[in-house]
């Protein structure tokens, strides 16, 4: 079996996309897996750390925020379009799957076109306009939240949950292993911080801009700042402050916390679920269609977690940081109502359904 996985951009992408990459290898052995990316994202760096083979295609996507960047984005859409050709009709997959990103669209748009069997994984309670649009012709739309009719026809629609990381989905691993790991203190209880693989400005200033007022509760920071606030934190790192760019074994920085304070896309909000660990979100307010508030809403309405608004962050969150600390009950309530949303074979799921269409 041929497969295409298309997408990328950030890790709430490419880590779904391994995890399907690997289940696929899994439950079908001798599948022969192409990646398709952006050129200069990071799907580029990972893709390969997880030995797989990655091409990268020409796009970019539209600037919400500097309109004169799009000039050139036309040009680049017919240039990604024709490479994506190109790939479909050199490495003639029996399927494609879409998980998202900028090179999801080409890549499934030009498979469609030849009549290639597709399939998307919606990872969000609010889709994509690009999903969307290609959700008319794929042949299963895999979704993790309810009510996706909205977007999408009806019977193509299969919950299967979002797709995590084999060393979180079966994490077996203690909170001493976790504490240890990152030399932290045993008798105190643990922040863990993180903005998303490329970090979160607006939640970085506010933890260093009242770090002090944190640590006088008695608690101790694990805080993956991305790497462009990186330098700054690490200014502030303490024995009890510990500053990473980038955690790459996050199943022991889940371990170790007792409170974590999110971005809330769709690959951490699945983590979470599985982890079971109180948690604050703040919702990236750019994200297209404002998906991120929409998804970390599916858990507050159903008192798995709370919310701070990206706008509010800096005179809220540490206010609810030191009232959720202190709330023991509240920790609990949330923990056993996030392992009830917790899916953890997602990949399976998704893998299951690749075979299917490629079958047929």
């Amino acid at each position: 079996m041929r497969v295409i996985i298309a997408g990328g951009g950030t890790g709430g992408h490419i880590f779904p996309a391994i995890a399907v990459g690997q289940a696929l290898q899994r439950l079908q052995p001798g599948t022969q897996l192409l990646f398709v990316g952006a050129k200069g994202k990071m799907e580029m760096e990972k893709v390969p750390q997880e030995g797989f083979d990655i091409v990268g295609l020409d796009i970019a996507g539209y600037n919400r925020s500097n309109m004169v960047k799009n000039i050139g984005l036309p040009f680049k859409l017919i240039k990604s379009y024709m490479q994506a050709r190109s790939l479909l009709k050199n490495f003639k997959p029996d399927a494609v799957v879409g998980v998202g990103g900028y090179a999801s669209f080409p890549v499934l748009n030009a498979a469609q076109k030849r009549n290639v069997p597709t399939l998307i994984q919606e990872q969000n309670s609010f889709a994509g306009k690009s999903n969307m649009i290609l959700g008319k012709r794929a042949k299963t739309v895999c979704v993790a939240y309810e009510n996706m009719e909205r977007f999408f026809p009806k019977e193509k629609l299969m919950i299967t949950g979002n797709p995590v990381r084999k060393n979180i989905s079966q994490m077996n691993i203690s909170k001493q292993e976790g504490i240890a790991k990152f030399g932290l203190d045993a008798n105190k209880k643990t922040i863990l911080i993180v903005g998303g693989s490329l970090g979160a400005r607006s939640i970085n200033e506010a933890i260093a801009g009242r770090l002090d007022e944190i640590q006088a509760t008695g608690v101790q920071l694990l805080w993956q700042t991305g790497k462009p606030y990186y330098e700054r934190a690490k200014q502030k790192e303490t024995a009890t402050v510990k500053v990473h760019e980038f955690i790459r074994d996050m199943e022991y920085a889940y371990a170790a916390a007792d409170v974590v304070i999110s971005r809330a896309g769709a690959l951490a909000i699945a983590e979470l679920c599985i982890v079971a660990k109180p948690v604050i979100f703040v919702p990236f307010p750019f994200a297209a269609e404002d998906h991120q508030a929409s998804n970390a809403m599916a858990l507050v309405n159903r008192n798995a977690a709370w919310l701070v608004k990206d706008s509010e962050v800096k005179t809220e969150l540490v206010k609810k940081i030191k009232e959720l600390l202190a709330d023991e009950a509240t920790q609990n309530k949330m923990s056993e109502n996030l392992k009830g949303l917790a899916i953890k074979d997602a990949d399976e799921r998704i893998a299951k359904q690749i075979i299917k269409i490629a079958s047929n």
